[in-house]
């Protein structure tokens, strides 16, 4: 894609593998999703790195559950993961994310300067990764999840939530 999009794949991403996968290399390699109302997971299976399709197959999966929990899971794994170059992509497993905002340009009144803040980021460690194995993230606890002024100020939470009246939350 354009640096727009490069920029942000470098900071905003769920990845349960993040490499150099070539799916039209194989018929039997897919990309497939499904979305049941309560989770969305997507599956790649039987995908091959570009140019090491000798290295094997891998399989893996993330899923994303609607109370907030993101689950990895490898399937297949051939090599280890520290042995994947990242000449042509990056390699990494983890999240991340971030905002972009766009600033008129101090040289160019007509052009906008985009700038990419990243906030947040977990990183797995690639050596832990292995088939037949899975990573849990479970959310932290926030404000949001009080759905009434009582459970908010009853809240054990560790910060200092307050409940508002005009929002209800």
């Amino acid at each position: 894609g354009d640096v727009v999009h490069r920029m942000l794949t470098a900071t905003q991403y769920v990845a349960p593998l993040m490499a150099n996968f070539n799916p039209s290399y194989s018929r039997n390699s897919t990309v497939r999703y499904l979305d049941n109302g309560t989770v969305f997971v997507v599956q790649w299976d039987k995908v091959y790195l570009q140019g090491k399709e000798d290295m094997g197959s891998f399989t893996f999966q993330a899923a994303l559950h609607s109370d907030g929990r993101i689950v990895f899971a490898y399937k297949e794994i051939p090599v280890p993961v520290l042995q994947i170059s990242a000449a042509q992509h990056p390699v990494k497993a983890g999240l991340s994310d971030a905002f972009m905002i766009l600033n008129p340009s101090p040289d160019v009144p007509e052009s906008r300067r985009r700038t990419i803040y990243e906030y947040h980021r977990v990183e797995l460690d690639t050596s832990k990764i292995s088939s037949m194995s899975a990573v849990e993230f479970t959310p932290l606890p926030t404000c949001l999840q009080h759905q009434s002024c009582e459970m908010c100020v009853t809240s054990e939470l560790t910060f200092n939530c307050s409940w508002c009246h005009v929002l209800q939350r």
